[in-house]
Order: C-alpha cells, then structure tokens, then sequence
C-alpha cells in the first residue's frame, strides 16, 4: 500500500485530504506544520509527499528542499491558494513533480497522485535499467535439450509461484542469473522489479549500503539519502549472485531480512520493512566455509529451502552445440553479417573441450569466432579452443585428480566401444548388451566420442 505524507496547516483542508486519500487505498501520515512535515519525512520514506505551499515554521518551499537534500527521489506535489508562475517556476526548479492550485477538484488530485506514484516506480525501473545495461546479462532464454537442464527447468517451474527461498548451487558460468530471472518471470512478483547484485563485485564495506542504502551524512560522502537494493525491489525479487562472499557481519543483517522481513538503512535507526522475495546464488562449497567459520549455519539453511544445483557444460555435452548454435545467430544479428554454420571439425572440438567457463565460456568463443569468420562456416581456426591432450592435463598448473579422472573414462569408454564394436562386427545393439548399457546410450557415446566406422558393417544394428 503506497504511503503519503499531507503538510497542510488548515485542519478542514488537511482532515479532507486525508480522508480522501484513504478511500483511495492510500496509508496516510498528517503534519500541522512544515517544522513536522520535514521531520516525518526524514523518519520515514513516502511514497510521495503532498505538502502546502503558505505553512507556518517552515514553508513548502523549504520542507520540499529539505525533502529532496535527503531523498533526491522523492516525489513531492506542492499546492497553495497564491499560485503564481514564479512559485511554480521555484518548486520546479528544486525537484516538485507538479504544482496544484487551490481550490481543486479531489478527482483531479486522485489522477495527479497516481501519474506521480507511477512516475516513480518507472523512476526506480530505469535505475535498474542503466544498471543492466552496463553489464552482459548473457543469453535472454533458457537453451538445453539434455535431461539435466530440463530437470533444472522442472524444479524452477515448481518453485516459482511461492515466495520460497532458492538457492542455486553451480559452477561461475553455468546460467544461475538466467534461471532466477526465470524464477521471477514465473512468479506473482513478475510485474514488479527484479534486482540482481553480485556480492563478489563490490567491496565489503561498500555492500551494506548497496543492498540496504544510507542516510544522508551517514559516511563521507553521504551528501543524500540513498535507496538500497531491497527498497528498489519492494514487492519484487531480489538476486544474491555469489552469497558466499558476504562479509560474516553483513550476513547477520541479510538473516534478519529472512527472518523478520525488516531492516534499516547505514546510519539509520527506523526499522524499514521488506515485502521481496530472495533467490541467491554460490559457487562455492557452502558446507566448506561454514566449517571454516566464514559462513553462517543458520543463514545457509535459510537460503537453501529449495536448493537447485546446475549442472555444468561439461556434463551436458548434448547441449552444446545447440547452444552453439543459438551463439551464432545471435552475434551474426548483432554485428549484421551473414548466417554461418560451424563445419563437422568445429563441431567435433566444441564436443571434445571441457568448458571449465561454462556456458559464459562458450559463448566468448563463439563471439570471438564470428569476428574473425569471414565465410559461411565457422572452422576450427576461428575458435580459441585447443583439446588438451592427456600429458597436457597432467602436466597443467592446478588440474587436479577429477580432471585427470575424467579425461581417462572418456579415453577408457572410448577405447572400450571401439573394441566390442569391433568385436561384434558393428552389431551396436549387441555391443551394447556385452556393455550392459541400452542401445541409445550406446548410439549417443558413439556420437559424443565421434567413433568413426571401420568397416563395411560397422553401422549395422543385426548380423
């Protein structure tokens, strides 16, 4: 329910408004006086501020300068009985959204209060906009046609319509931002904003004010108040991407947000509540750091209500190239050149590589490759991946024994498929019954490990 403040120092006129404005759906704050008018404004963040010009103490002039030194945000309409161009011309000049002349009609001053309220939330919207824009969000739609990603899809479907908090667990990279911009799209909160911050970007001792916002001279600095990331997303949803990089003192505040849905601004002391849902994410061990003391017990087991974790590129290899795929097209729009297409041995080292970058990874590649491809296929030469052989794994700085474990099953799986095949006379179907898999997993590692044919009845299914 949006707030407002009414200054008017008649009691007629200020009684009228305020009844009229609660019949509207508004909670409504009263001030006999400027003096009052200024100090409730400065306790307590409107939604907008209506306030007479001619007040005794302080005059509407001052309260709304007063108003937006501490809140450059703030949505004030100032009315007077003595309207005059060079008042108008003044109010504007400081920050009023619009001027009204007395007497007027109480549908007007309904129409005028709901343009100004809207105003401000699309005030809010473009904030978040250039904040966007300043950023590669990466791709705009959920790309994966193996079952580890509908899975992911499945849980994200379920969840969305409460208010449950979720927590994404993954490797950086994996697409954790695109599924919990999913998650809000799916949700009630849809039409209200969706605030993204990355814990690990900002410094420590600047977050707290990025998510929870500031009073004015609550640091060096602090010329205004400032809006944090939880007031921006009121009624929304509000993304911790890398959690786990919050400083030991700020997740006790992040816990009293999940707990009693309440805070208070750096350098304030009015308790703010918080109507927004929190999806976070982490790629790192939780557990790990919770033994290590670097993480809270008790805030992991509020975040984690509903844990979804997100596989890696490397276990999916089957989305690949049609992640791939959808890359192409996207940078061959955005640079306006020909379709292309990625030629049999392009496709064949996208499979093959390992993708510690993940999904991100991929897509540089492909960015970088359309650049430098000049045709109409894109070839290994135009791709920035080179598949490491196994004395390469070994001898890397930092692989560590699940690289060199996977790398030889693959080598292993190969090396063994191409025996029994041999063996069987490319009798896949009873390749696969000596393997003890079905014949389709059989068919897909065929295709993964690109088992080229080696003889006149090596793709046939019976002898």
């Amino acid at each position: 329910m949006p707030s407002i403040l009414v200054i008017e120092d008649k009691d007629g006129m200020r009684d009228m408004l305020a009844q009229t404005l609660e019949a509207e759906g508004y909670q409504v704050d009263v001030a006999p006086d400027g003096m009052v008018g200024a100090s409730k404004a400065k306790e307590k963040r409107y939604d907008l501020v209506l306030t007479d010009l001619k007040l005794p103490k302080l005059s509407g002039l001052e309260v709304l300068t007063e108003i937006k030194d501490n809140d450059p945000e703030a949505v004030v309409v100032v009315m007077t009985a003595y309207g005059t161009v060079e008042n108008a011309v003044e109010a504007m000049k400081i920050g009023a959204f619009d001027f009204l002349t007395k007497p007027f009609d109480t549908d007007h001053l309904t129409v005028l209060i709901k343009r100004a309220l809207e105003n401000r939330r699309l005030v809010a919207e473009n904030i978040l906009l250039r904040e966007e824009l300043a950023q590669n969000l990466g791709f705009d739609q959920v790309i994966g046609r193996s079952p580890a990603v509908q899975e992911v899809i499945k849980l994200v479907q379920k969840v969305a319509p409460s208010d449950t908090t979720v927590l994404f667990l993954g490797e950086s990279g994996t697409g954790k931002e695109l599924f919990a911009r999913a998650i809000h799209s799916l949700s009630s909160r849809k039409d209200e904003p969706f605030v993204a911050i990355n814990c690990a970007a900002i410094p420590h001792e600047l977050l707290e004010n990025e998510l929870f916002g500031s009073e004015k001279g609550a640091y060096t600095g602090a010329v205004s108040r400032k809006m944090g990331k939880f007031e921006i997303a009121e009624g929304g949803t509000i993304f911790l991407d890398e959690v786990g990089d919050l400083d030991v003192a700020l997740q006790a505040k992040l816990l009293r947000v999940l707990q009693e849905k309440k805070f208070e601004r750096l350098g304030g002391t009015r308790i703010i509540e918080a109507d927004v849902r929190v999806v976070a994410a982490s790629n790192t061990d939780l557990k790990a750091a919770i033994e290590r003391k670097q993480f809270r017990e008790d805030l992991f087991y509020r975040l984690s209500v509903f844990p979804i974790t997100i596989p890696p590129l490397r276990e999916r290899p089957e989305d690949i190239i049609t992640l791939a795929d959808y890359f192409i097209l996207k940078y061959c729009r955005e640079m306006k050149k020909k379709p292309k297409s990625l030629t049999s041995e392009a496709k064949r080292i996208l499979e093959k590589y390992s993708w510690p970058g993940n999904v991100r990874e991929l897509e540089n590649t492909v960015e970088r490759a359309i650049i430098l491809c000049e045709g109409k296929k894109v070839k290994p030469e135009h791709l920035a991946v080179r598949i490491p052989t196994m004395e390469d794994i070994r001898l890397r700085s930092g692989a560590g024994l699940k690289d060199v474990g996977q790398y030889a099953q693959m080598e292993a799986e190969k090396k063994l498929i191409k025996r029994v095949l041999s063996e069987t006379h490319g009798n896949k179907r009873k390749a696969a019954q000596i393997m003890k898999i079905d014949y389709t997993t059989l068919f897909d590692k065929i295709k993964k490990y690109h088992i080229e044919p080696e003889g006149p009845r090596y793709d046939s299914e019976e002898e």
